[in-house]
């Protein structure tokens, strides 16, 4: 890590504005990054350099004039789920083989417009289905975290794997991620990072590759809470062209870090005390309780009744929405196209060829409860389920609660290649059990990382907010940032 890949946007836009170095410096800096360590990780699964350097030298001259915008000059990454003009836009699917639009999402649009120089396209779990970033046609991400004494390749969580493994160690400023059931939140409570998931609406989904589209968001991943704010004030805004996208004002959310919790109200609810829960998580959340206690919070315990079935109720609508959603990739258009006798022989090689097994399963699974004689049975139900949900959590919220508190993950990294994982994809979908009903409620939650379990690895506790009261999760979380300190992984590469 150089010198100048160690600022945080904060400092970097400070120094920038000062003038004390240029934006092609940084980017050349992060660009060099890139070149020696990314074989390592696998973390950019396209790196743009002569448009990054093109970018940075448009941003210097309007640093030069005084018109630098939000974002001049700072080199991000972007997860190859966002729409980029020209550039690799593949969902980390072989069925979108060769796939460059010919336009770019409204979020990476935003950024553009406030000044960000794009380094490339950031590695992710295929169509954002995964925990690990092992799903990937272009292979598995590496953590830059590893254990103490332990030389295993970890994960780096997911689905925004490339995101969070590419922050941490350094090869962007910050990173675009997308949160369907946790890919934010688990994978910055994996790497040391900070991850938030805005409200649903808060940004705009056009341009982005669909998942589940009622359930689909973006947000930033960054090194710090500040960051995260400065990064999602320039990707959220309205949308004519998404009608989910909200008509709010776009706080400053950097204005929030720093102000008194005194007298804020934090909900601890009891069924996030799962069976099975490790000791040292327990241990996490409640040292998290105390800092809020020390810094005048009020503590209160809550119940959120129906949270034992947002994992299997959000099993059952992701994938019958995904199912719906990735109808449209059939080799005829775009992307990958295998030679069959006839159309359907097409499609159904086409399909088999260019899924990934994960990919496979989650349509299968959408298929068949979206199916004549079970879509009462499963699909319906669900959202029954999912409305009580988002009522447990307007019952808190109107009892007074300000935020809630619960640990971001069940777990620390994992082995890439875990066979028990690997053998039993409950397992798996287990790891989004603290996230999940967040997205049900179409909530916004935040993963800030609050401390290293026994291994050395990094562990990260979630706030949950009340809809689009981002302000107040900035606000809250940078308690746990000041009371806990930053994370960096040692350097091994």
């Amino acid at each position: 890590m150089s010198e100048l890949t160690n600022l945080t946007i904060a400092e970097a836009r400070e120094k920038l504005l000062a003038k004390e170095i240029t934006a092609v410096e940084l980017t050349d800096s992060y660009l060099k990054a890139i070149d020696a360590a990314n074989e390592t990780f696998n973390a950019y699964v396209e790196v743009t350099p002569d448009n990054a350097r093109k970018w940075a030298a448009i941003s210097d001259e309007k640093i030069a004039k005084g018109e630098a915008g939000d974002l001049e000059g700072v080199p991000v990454g972007i997860k190859d789920l966002f729409g980029t003009e020209g550039v690799h836009t593949q969902a980390c699917s072989h069925i979108l083989d060769g796939f460059k639009p010919r336009y770019e999402s409204t979020v990476t649009q935003n950024m553009w417009d406030d000044g960000a120089v794009m380094l490339g396209k950031l590695n992710m779990d295929e169509f954002a289905m995964g925990s690990s970033n092992e799903t990937s046609y272009y292979g598995a991400v590496k953590n830059p975290w590893k254990a103490e004494g332990d030389d295993t390749a970890l994960v780096p969580g997911g689905s925004s794997g490339g995101s969070a493994a590419a922050v941490a160690a350094h090869l962007c400023a910050g990173a675009t991620a997308t949160d369907t059931g946790g890919s934010i939140r688990q994978p910055a409570a994996f790497t040391g990072t900070v991850g938030i998931k805005p409200t649903y609406g808060r940004c705009s989904r056009w341009g982005i590759v669909a998942f589940a589209s009622s359930l689909d968001q973006a947000g930033p991943i960054a090194r710090d809470v500040r960051d995260a704010a400065i990064l999602l004030k320039s990707m959220a805004s309205v949308d004519p062209k998404d009608t989910t996208s909200v008509d709010l004002p776009v706080p400053d959310y950097e204005t929030a870090i720093g102000k008194s919790v005194k007298g804020m109200k934090i909900g601890i609810p009891k069924e996030y005390r799962v069976d099975g829960m490790p000791a040292e998580i327990e241990a996490l959340w409640q040292q998290g309780i105390e800092w809020y206690k020390s810094a005048g919070a009020e503590i209160v315990d809550i119940s959120l009744p129906h949270t034992k079935y947002a994992l299997p109720a959000y099993y059952i609508v992701a994938p019958a929405e995904a199912s719906s959603n990735l109808a449209r990739y059939d080799g005829v258009k775009y992307g990958l196209r295998m030679t069959g006798d006839d159309i359907t022989d097409m499609y159904e090689k086409t399909r088999s060829e260019g899924f990934g097994d994960e990919v496979q399963r989650r349509i299968m699974i959408g298929t068949y409860v979206l199916s004549s004689g079970y879509y009462d049975a499963y699909y319906l139900r669900a959202q029954k389920v999912r409305t009580l949900i988002k009522r447990d959590f307007e019952d808190v919220f109107n009892a007074g609660v300000d935020a809630i508190l619960t640990p971001s993950t069940p777990s620390s990294a994992f082995a890439i290649g875990d066979t028990e994982m690997a053998s039993d994809p409950i397992k798996m979908y287990l790891q989004d059990i603290f996230t999940v009903a967040v997205n049900m409620a179409g909530l916004p939650g935040i993963s800030v990382p609050a401390g290293l379990d026994g291994k050395g690895l990094p562990l990260g506790l979630q706030l949950i907010g009340k809809p689009f009261e981002e302000e107040t999760l900035f606000q809250a979380s940078q308690v746990i940032e000041d009371a806990a300190g930053r994370f960096t992984p040692s350097k091994w590469w």
